[in-house]
C-alpha cells in the first residue's frame, strides 16, 4: 500500500490542477494586475540618441499607444515584428521598449525588419519590465490617450490576435 501512496498523490495533485484549467473561462488569458491602472513611470535612454529620455508622460495625449516590449535575441519578437510594423503603417502609436538587449544588436534588428517605433527605450537592467510585470518577452501593453492601460497581451502578437484582441483594444482605449 505504501507504494501506491506517491502515486495517488500525484494523481490527486493533477486532478486538481486539470480542473481548475477547466473551470477558467479564458484559459489563453493571463489577468493583469496593471488593467484600468496608470502605467508605471520610467524614464529611459533613447535607442535612437540615448542623450534623450522616454518617460511615460510621452504616450500620454496623443491618442492610444501599443507599447510594446521587445529584444534582438528573443525569435517570438521577430514572428511577431511585422504585425508591429502593419499596425505604424495604418497610423497606430507604437513605442518599444528594448528589454535586457545591447543597444547595437537592437539597431540592427530595426535595420534588418524595419522600425515600426515611434520611439525606443532602452531597458538594459530591466527596471521597467520588472515594474509592468513582464514575465517573459514579448509583451504588449495597449494604453489610452491619459496613459491608462487598457490591455496586457502576453506573448508574440499573430494576425488573428491583433484582429481579434489588440485592435479591439486599441478601439477601446480610443474612447
Amino acid at each position: 500500500m505504501k507504494r501506491f501512496i506517491p502515486v495517488l498523490a500525484f494523481a490527486g495533485l493533477a486532478a486538481v490542477m486539470a480542473w481548475g484549467l477547466l473551470i477558467r473561462e479564458d484559459r489563453d488569458s493571463l489577468p493583469s494586475a496593471f488593467i484600468e491602472k496608470p502605467a508605471p513611470d520610467f524614464a529611459l535612454p533613447k535607442l535612437s540618441n540615448p542623450q534623450k529620455t522616454l518617460t511615460v508622460a510621452d504616450l500620454k495625449g496623443d491618442g492610444p499607444v501599443v507599447l510594446n516590449f521587445w529584444a534582438s535575441w528573443c525569435a517570438p519578437c521577430r514572428v511577431e515584428h511585422p504585425d508591429l510594423v502593419r499596425l505604424a503603417k495604418e497610423g497606430v502609436r507604437v513605442v518599444g521598449i528594448n528589454y535586457k538587449n545591447d543597444p547595437e544588436k537592437a539597431q540592427a534588428f530595426l535595420d534588418q525588419l524595419g522600425d515600426p517605433f515611434e520611439a525606443v527605450g532602452v531597458d538594459e537592467r530591466g527596471r521597467a519590465g520588472i515594474e509592468y510585470g513582464v514575465a517573459a518577452l514579448p509583451e504588449t501593453f495597449v494604453l489610452d490617450a491619459a496613459g491608462t492601460i487598457v490591455y496586457k497581451h502576453v506573448g508574440p502578437i499573430n494576425p488573428g490576435e491583433l484582429d481579434g484582441k489588440i485592435r479591439p483594444a486599441i478601439e477601446a482605449a480610443r474612447r
